[in-house]
C-alpha cells in the first residue's frame, strides 16, 4: 500500500509515521523542503518513506490508482493545494482531506474534483497528535470506492474500538465525514466546559480542596463506569502539574482566557439551520467567548464587591452527579443533531457505528458511548437518547441531586451555564407544556402569525384589540 502525505505539521507528520507503521510506503511534500528534510531526519528510520521536492515529484512516485491525504490549514490553503495538484493526477486518484474542513466546503470540492475523475474523501480525524502517531479515531465521508481501496490501511492506522474493532467507518457521501468530526468537536466544547464547572464548584463551595486533593477527586470519577473518559483522565493528571518556572502548580497561573479555532461556531449555525436545539454546546461556545472579555469582567467584578452572596457547601459526589447528567444531555443533543443531518443531507448516518468509532483514540472518548451504543443497538431509531432506558432511569434517581447542585452554584453566584443549559434542555424536554402558548399569542397579537389550538385543528388569528 502506498499513501501520499501533504503537509508535515504535528498532525500530518503524526499520520504519516503511522501510516508507515502500519506498513504504507509514505511519499511526503510540504510546501516548505526543509520540513521534509527535518522530517527524515528525525523520522525517516521508522519506516519507507519518499521525500519529495515538489507536488509533481511526489505524484510520480505513488503508483495508480494514488491516495493522497492533505493535512494543511482549513479554507483556502486546501483549495490551493488541490489546484495546484490536479495538472499531475489522472482519473481514479483519490484526494483525502484530513484537516477540520466545513463540511459544505467538503461537497464543494468533492463536486469539483468529480468533474475531474478524481476521487475525494472528506475524512475527519479525531484524537491530536498522539492518536495521530498511536490510533485516532477517523470518520471519512465522500466517494466510497476510495474508502474500500483504503480501508485496510485506515484499518491498521485507527484505534481499536474495544471490542475487537477499529475506530474507523464509512461515514456516508458528500460532507458527512466532515460533519460528523464537526459534532465531535461541538460534544467536546460542551463536555470541556462541563468538566470546568465541576471544577468551579468544587473550588468554590468545598473550601479546602487542594490541586492533589482535586487530582485525586477527578481520578477516582475517572475509574468509575460513569464519568471515564479521556478528558477526565488528563484533567486529573493538569491538577498535579507543577510550573518549573515558579514550582508553583500550573493550573494557578493560567490565564482564565479560552481560545477556539471555529468548528465550535460551525455546530452552531448549522444547529440553528436545521431547528435542532444543542443548548449545551452553544452554552461552552459562549462561556468561551465570555472568557476573552478580561478587561469587562475584572471592572464589573470590582463594581461588585460587597454584594452578598452565599455560600453554601457541596459534596464531591453532588457534582459527580450533576456532571454525569449534564454530560448525557450535552451528548443526546449532538446524536439529535447528527440524526436530523442524515435525514435532510440523505447521509443515512449510522449513530450506532459512529457512538463505536468514538470510543477510542478521539478526544471525547469516554464509558458514556459504550452506554450510547447499548442505546442504538435495543432501538437504531431512537428520537432522543434522554428516552433510552438506562438514562432515563437515572434521571429519576440523580434529578433532584442536579438541581440541588445548580441551585447552590447560582446562589453562591458562580457561572454555570453549561449545567444550567443541560438541565433546562433535560427539563424542557420531559415537560408536557411549555408556554411558549404564550409566544404563540404575543406572535399573533403584534404581527398576525396565527396559532394552534389544542382543542381543534388548523391555524388561527385573533384581533385581540377588541
Amino acid at each position: 500500500m502506498q499513501l501520499g502525505v501533504i503537509g508535515l505539521g504535528t498532525m500530518g507528520a503524526n499520520l504519516a509515521r503511522n501510516a508507515a507503521r502500519s506498513g504504507a510506503q509514505v511519499a511526503l511534500f510540504n510546501r516548505t523542503a526543509e520540513k521534509v528534510d527535518a522530517y527524515m531526519k528525525e523520522f525517516g528510520g521508522e519506516g519507507n518513506f519518499v521525500p519529495c521536492k515538489t507536488l509533481e515529484e511526489l505524484v510520480k512516485n505513488l503508483q495508480v490508482p494514488r491516495s493522497i491525504l492533505l493535512m494543511v490549514n482549513a479554507g483556502k490553503p486546501v483549495d490551493e493545494v488541490i489546484e495546484s495538484i490536479i495538472p499531475f493526477l489522472q482519473k481514479g486518484d483519490t484526494l483525502i482531506d484530513a484537516g477540520n474542513s466545513h463540511y459544505l466546503d467538503t461537497e464543494r470540492r468533492e463536486t469539483f474534483l468529480k468533474g475531474n475523475g478524481i476521487r475525494f474523501l472528506g475524512m475527519g480525524v479525531s484524537g491530536g497528535e498522539e492518536g495521530a502517531l498511536h490510533g485516532p479515531s477517523m470518520m471519512p465521508g465522500g466517494n466510497q470506492s476510495a474508502y474500500t481501496e483504503l480501508e485496510s490501511l485506515l484499518k491498521k492506522m485507527a484505534a481499536d474500538d474495544g471490542q475487537g474493532g477499529k475506530c474507523v467507518t464509512f461515514i456516508g457521501p458528500g460532507g458527512s465525514g466532515h460533519f460528523v468530526k464537526m459534532v465531535h468537536n461541538g460534544i467536546e466544547y460542551a463536555d470541556m466546559q462541563l468538566i470546568a464547572e465541576a471544577y468551579h464548584l468544587l473550588s468554590y463551595l468545598h473550601p479546602g480542596l487542594t490541586n492533589p486533593e482535586l487530582a485525586a477527586t477527578f481520578d477516582e470519577w475517572n475509574s468509575g463506569s460513569d464519568l471515564q473518559s479521556f478528558l477526565l483522565e488528563i484533567t486529573a493528571k493538569i491538577f498535579q502539574k507543577k510550573d518549573t518556572e515558579t514550582s508553583e502548580y500550573l493550573i494557578d497561573v493560567i490565564q482564565d482566557a479560552a481560545q477556539q479555532k471555529g468548528t465550535g461556531k460551525w455546530t452552531m449555525q448549522v444547529a440553528l439551520e436545521l431547528g435542532v436545539p444543542v443548548p449545551t454546546m452553544s452554552a461552552a461556545v459562549d462561556a468561551r467567548l465570555l472568557s476573552s472579555f478580561k478587561t469587562e469582567r475584572e471592572a464589573a467584578c470590582e463594581a461588585m464587591q460587597g454584594v452578598a452572596v452565599e455560600t453554601p457547601s457541596i459534596e464531591p459526589e453532588e457534582v459527580r452527579s450533576a456532571l454525569h447528567l449534564s454530560r448525557i444531555c450535552a451528548y443526546a443533543q449532538g446524536m439529535a443533531l447528527l440524526r436530523k443531518a442524515g435525514e435532510e443531507h440523505g447521509w443515512n448516518l449510522n449513530l450506532l457505528e459512529t457512538s463505536r468509532i468514538w470510543q477510542g483514540g478521539c478526544i471525547i472518548r469516554s464509558s458514556l458511548l459504550r452506554t450510547i451504543a447499548e442505546a442504538y443497538t435495543h432501538d437504531a431509531q431512537l428520537s432522543n437518547l434522554l428516552f433510552a432506558s438506562p438514562f432515563i432511569q437515572l434521571f429519576r434517581e440523580k434529578l433532584s441531586v442536579w438541581t440541588h447542585v445548580l441551585s447552590k452554584g447560582i446562589l453562591a453566584g458562580l457561572p454555570l451555564p453549561a449545567m444550567s443549559a443541560s438541565l433546562a434542555y433535560f427539563e424542557s424536554m420531559s415537560w408536557d407544556r411549555l408556554p411558549q402558548n404564550l409566544t404563540q399569542a404575543q406572535r399573533d397579537y403584534f404581527g398576525a402569525h396565527g396559532y394552534e389550538r389544542t382543542d381543534t385543528q388548523g391555524v388561527f388569528h385573533t384581533d385581540w384589540t377588541v
